[in-house]
């Protein structure tokens, strides 16, 4: 039995605190949500949660956001999913907007990097825990275990797409399904009222597009607008798939340069919430590089705020007007069946993105091998191993593994050992 939903204040409070540290992409993230919402509070149950992160999973955007606004929604209904997807994305919103300011006046600088290194030695210490503990509770016979298995292989060594990933996963827990009647199904959600709220969610976030094509059609705003809100609609695979779209449009469009958009990618990194706020440099930097020298700066945050809005509303959309449906269809025993082995098939996908982290984390060169086109493996160059990084990371692990430190506890010791090992010239 778990605790139940906690009083608005109190859920407020831990969306914010999510929001602020919510480093390290979708693993880090979707393990912290797991570790306050199921482990240290006992809200909702493990199942559960690993339901709603297969059903987040099937959507298009930034599945780690959608899975705290559908938590947010579960607990405390429409007003709490929009508190929590907006505290998920607004503390990194502000500081991607700060360090995109400071790069168009600075350039790149690297006054970050020891308080990184530490964070994201922590990260991996944490996405490991959660991977332990979230696979526990979700592989629950061999063919999950299988599917995990799979599903790690297929992103780890394969050229596979990520939507092929999950759809195969959802269709082996479709036809392995048994008979039966499954659990209890809630009563069916009143169309007219899911009408109505896809509906609002829809406008408002269609209106600035559409405000910005009629104000200035063809400017920078419009067209960031439509190519950010498009992506939105059919960026399945995470925030590195989607990159690929948005650099070959903004460099055919004249926003930025390959480089700058490494520069973006590198600033999102130091940012808690989704990586995918590095559209936000690109909104930022673009209008402010295209823009008249007067008005450089004020489309500047328009062009960052409009890829951020753009990017994330329609996560509303898709909690607010799936969530009731997909509580109902989900129960019934062959979608049931489906999602189970969609939530084994996230915790193989969680596992390769931990091996991708640290191993961009403890090494600082490789290259990737393909084979027929088919066939990706990515080796690391030995040679190249970062010593100090990975020090922190078996202090991470220790900490975390070992001394049962609390998790804030434990991040202020690795930040403030990255930086001693700055001061001491070790990293």
């Amino acid at each position: 039995m778990t605790r139940g939903p906690p009083s608005f204040a109190e859920a407020v409070r831990v969306w914010l605190k999510v929001g602020l540290l919510g480093f390290g992409g979708p693993a880090g993230q979707i393990a912290l949500l797991h570790r306050e919402v199921v482990e240290t509070r006992d809200w909702l149950d493990g199942d559960e949660f690993a339901r709603a992160l297969s059903f987040c999973m099937l959507l298009p955007g930034p599945e780690a956001q959608q899975l705290a606004t559908w938590l947010g929604w579960r607990l405390h209904g429409i007003r709490g999913g929009v508190a929590a997807g907006l505290l998920f994305v607004l503390p990194g919103l502000a500081v991607m907007l700060g360090l995109s300011a400071l790069y168009v006046v600075h350039g790149r600088s690297d006054w970050a990097g020891p308080v990184l290194l530490g964070l994201k030695a922590a990260v991996v210490a944490l996405v490991l825990q959660a991977l332990l503990k979230i696979g526990q509770r979700t592989i629950k016979d061999r063919a999950a275990a299988a599917v995990a298995g799979a599903a790690f292989a297929m992103m780890a060594f394969t050229t596979l797409p990520f939507p092929l990933v999950i759809i195969c996963a959802g269709a082996v827990g479709w036809l392995t399904a048994k008979g039966g009647q499954g659990e209890a199904v809630p009563p069916a959600p009143p169309l007219k009222g899911q009408a109505r709220t896809a509906f609002i969610c829809l406008a408002l976030w269609l209106a600035p597009i559409a405000l910005a094509w009629l104000v200035a059609p063809n400017s920078v705003l419009a067209w960031m607008g439509l190519t950010f809100g498009s992506l939105a609609a059919i960026s399945f695979g995470g925030a590195y798939a989607a990159l690929a779209y948005v650099g070959q449009s903004a460099s055919a469009l004249g926003w930025l340069s390959a480089p700058q958009m490494l520069d973006g990618l590198g600033l999102a990194e130091t940012t808690p919430g989704p990586l995918i706020l590095v559209f936000v440099f690109v909104g930022f930097v673009g209008a402010f590089q295209t823009a008249p020298v007067e008005w450089a700066w004020g489309l500047a945050v328009l062009g960052g705020l409009m890829a951020a809005w753009t990017t994330f509303a329609p996560s509303f959309l898709w909690i607010f007007a799936g969530g009731p449906l997909f509580e109902r269809w989900g129960r019934r025993p062959k979608p049931a069946r489906a999602l189970a082995m969609i939530s084994a098939a996230a915790v193989g996908v969680i596992g390769q993105l931990a091996l991708w982290f640290a191993i961009h984390l403890l090494f600082r060169s490789g290259q990737t091998m393909e084979v027929a086109g088919l066939l990706s493996v990515m080796l690391p160059d030995l040679g190249s191993l970062n010593v100090a990084a990975l020090g922190l990371t078996l202090l991470a692990l220790a900490l975390t593994f070992a001394t049962r430190l609390p998790m804030l506890a434990m991040i202020g010791v690795m930040v403030a050992a990255g930086v001693l090992l700055k001061v001491v010239g070790a990293s």
